[in-house]
């Protein structure tokens, strides 16, 4: 990619750039397609390896899956993570038919040091909808919400809130959900429990992290990498 920057000097500085750019707006009608994105590594983290899988909404069929893989592009910084992973996610995005109307993420939103995670990040190169979905907090506070699936509770960081706290199993981990572009806060957990189905992650994230991993092994096994 043109100009992307290559040290952490120039991430931050594209990051700090960049921010203002974020747009939260509703979403002008429920999407017709969500897609997932997720992304993993070798063990030498030396190469990266992507999947996008698109389903339509709210039935969750599955319409297409994309994957691909490439050397790693940027080294592990925290605050970093989409000079990791954004440019093999680009990539794959290319060589779908069917692109969704909303982009879930597994990564941060605007629930990032400079309000850039993953999913805005995506979502500005993108210029589309993105919501972002972590399994852990990076930044911000809030209450732990109650045991029921679907209860929440706003991730506030710096005076604001930033994303929310959401429960989606009863008696399980909560997940940080955070709006990456052209989505509302309270856009992200409607949409985010609308493509639950009986597991902690969204079913879009769930296919995709099963692929990125499937093209790992599929690809160390055919280059003899135990």
């Amino acid at each position: 990619m043109p100009n992307y920057p290559r040290t952490c000097h120039e991430a931050v500085a594209w990051q700090e750039a960049r921010r203002g750019e974020v747009r939260l707006t509703p979403l002008p009608r429920p999407p017709a397609l969500v897609g997932g994105a997720d992304a993993c590594y070798d063990r030498a983290d030396k190469r990266v390896y992507g999947a996008l899988a698109v389903f339509t909404y709210p039935d969750l069929t599955l319409v297409e899956e994309a994957v691909g893989e490439g050397p790693c592009p940027f080294p592990y910084i925290p605050g970093l993570l989409s000079f990791r992973e954004a440019p093999i996610i680009l990539e794959i995005w290319e060589k779908l038919t069917r692109r969704p109307e909303v982009l879930l993420v597994d990564g941060q939103g605007i629930a990032h040091p400079r309000g850039l995670g993953l999913a805005a990040h995506l979502g500005l190169l993108l210029d589309m909808p993105t919501i972002g979905v972590a399994k852990s907090r990076f930044v911000g506070e809030g209450e732990e919400p109650g045991t029921e699936a679907g209860a929440a509770a706003p991730l506030c960081w710096q005076g604001q809130a930033v994303g929310w706290i959401l429960r989606t199993r009863p008696g399980i981990k909560p997940l940080y959900v955070s709006p990456g572009h052209r989505v509302s806060l309270g856009d992200c957990p409607e949409i985010v429990l609308g493509c639950v189905r009986g597991y902690r992650l969204p079913e879009p994230l769930r296919r995709a992290d099963r692929l990125s991993r499937q093209r790992r092994s599929d690809f160390q096994a055919q280059e003899g990498v135990e």
